[in-house]
């Protein structure tokens, strides 16, 4: 009684921006669903996928056939039989490459990913505060591990980075701990390297990987916290990546927790990044240990293990920053997961139960979020990177399958 009540009422429709069904739109579906299928399951046979799927087999057969085509699933071994034919089984294509770059504001990583989300070389670029400069170390890193990728199918670049792209124009527009002037960097790694470039915001880009290598499947409310030299959020709200006027939903970082608190590189002062990035935990150490030398924070990851007690009052102070940072988020999202990456993941067992204990206090009502850490570091934004190439090859593909005549139209926001 209740779903017949459901069918018959009335949803808001936003006619400015509203795709008819069709036999094409099932196509596309039952699509993502053999190649998730093959993720999942690989190596698999045809007929199995017809049995996980509930699709006939024919059916099956041509959207298999379909991505071989495009490259995204290969054949493989012959599985034995009892009886009968002996089935091919079909996996993802590992010859499907993306080089995956994660700017950070001294270095960025350059990385080769494969379609599983494998990392097979990688490589660091120095950056300084010229893009120019920096983007000539980085297209030439580039050009090296294109050499030794030879008969790797390159589908594109992905680029990872410490700020907020517009999806209109993909440019940076906002990026304070990077401290680059406007500049093009999309438009020169393109010209420079021949290949499409995609670039996102770390954060977003980490969580584009959650989804796209099937860690959060069932889970329509997530945000994804990269702590670095700043705090970066992506925000996955009721089944969909928001992204905001002009890319910026999310800014958290710059949310500020003390209005008199210190200058933050975005110009205002106390921002959440200012007290709970990694840059914040070596001040708190220095501020412990004045006459000591200078410190990175990985090597104050090791000091603490050792027991270095100034290290580790640093470390739990930044924690509780970032407990006292998801307020917001949680009040005002309500996620049922917030899920954190960046190198303090190495150390959860200093910051799962101070984060916790925060986010428990913090609830105003219910169960709070699972607090859960990627444990992949910086390589989730490797991952991500790569899954900003993989996520919108899909999209043209299937925006420009031409079933029905002339390609459909892309949506601007969707296609770049």
């Amino acid at each position: 009684m209740q779903e017949r009540q459901h069918a018959r009422g009335m949803r808001h429709i936003d006619l400015t921006d509203v795709q008819l069904a069709s036999s094409e739109t099932a196509r596309r579906i039952n699509r993502d669903i053999v190649l998730e299928l093959i993720r999942a399951n690989q190596p698999i046979s045809r007929a199995d996928l017809s049995r996980q799927s509930g699709l006939q087999r024919s059916t099956v057969s041509q959207i298999v056939e379909q991505l071989i085509r495009e490259k995204w699933v290969c054949e493989g071994a012959v599985a034995s039989s009892p009886r009968g034919r002996r089935p091919t089984l079909l996996g993802l294509n590992e010859d499907l490459m993306v080089i995956a770059v994660d700017v950070h504001p001294k270095q960025a990583t350059i990385a080769a990913v494969d379609l599983n989300g494998r990392l097979l070389s990688r490589s660091l670029a120095p950056l300084s505060s010229d893009p120019a400069a920096s983007t000539r170390l980085i297209t030439d890193c580039i050009a090296r591990m294109q050499r030794t990728l030879e008969g790797k199918s390159i589908e594109g670049i992905g680029v990872s980075l410490p700020g907020r792209i517009d999806p209109a124009t993909q440019r940076l527009i906002f990026a304070p701990n990077l401290r680059w002037p406007d500049f093009d960097l999309k438009g020169t790694i393109e010209k420079k390297t021949g290949l499409p470039v995609n670039m996102e915001n770390a954060a977003t880009a980490c969580l584009l990987a959650e989804l796209t290598f099937g860690h959060i499947d069932g889970i329509r409310d997530v945000v994804l916290i990269t702590v670095s030299e700043g705090i970066g959020t992506g925000v996955f709200a009721n089944g969909q990546v928001i992204s905001g006027h002009h890319g910026l939903a999310g800014e958290f970082g710059h949310v500020p927790l003390d209005p008199s608190g210190p200058p933050c590189a975005c110009g205002r002062k106390g921002c959440w990044e200012i007290f709970g990035s990694c840059r914040a935990a070596l001040r708190y150490y220095k501020e412990l240990q004045p006459k000591g030398r200078a410190v990175e924070f990985q090597e104050l990851l090791n000091m603490a293990e050792d027991g270095d007690q100034y290290a580790a009052q640093a470390l739990a102070k930044q924690a509780l920053y970032i407990g006292l940072g998801l307020r917001p988020i949680i009040v005002g999202l309500s996620p049922s997961m917030i899920l954190i990456a960046g190198d303090i993941t190495s150390a959860w067992h200093r910051f799962g139960p101070i984060i916790e204990e925060q986010v428990a206090e913090l609830m105003l009502v219910g169960l709070p979020p699972k607090i859960l850490p990627t444990h992949d570091g910086d390589l989730a934004r490797l991952r991500g990177a790569a899954a900003l190439v993989f996520q919108r090859r899909s999209v043209r593909e299937q925006l420009q399958t031409p079933h029905q005549g002339s390609p459909r139209a892309s949506h601007p926001a969707s296609d770049e």
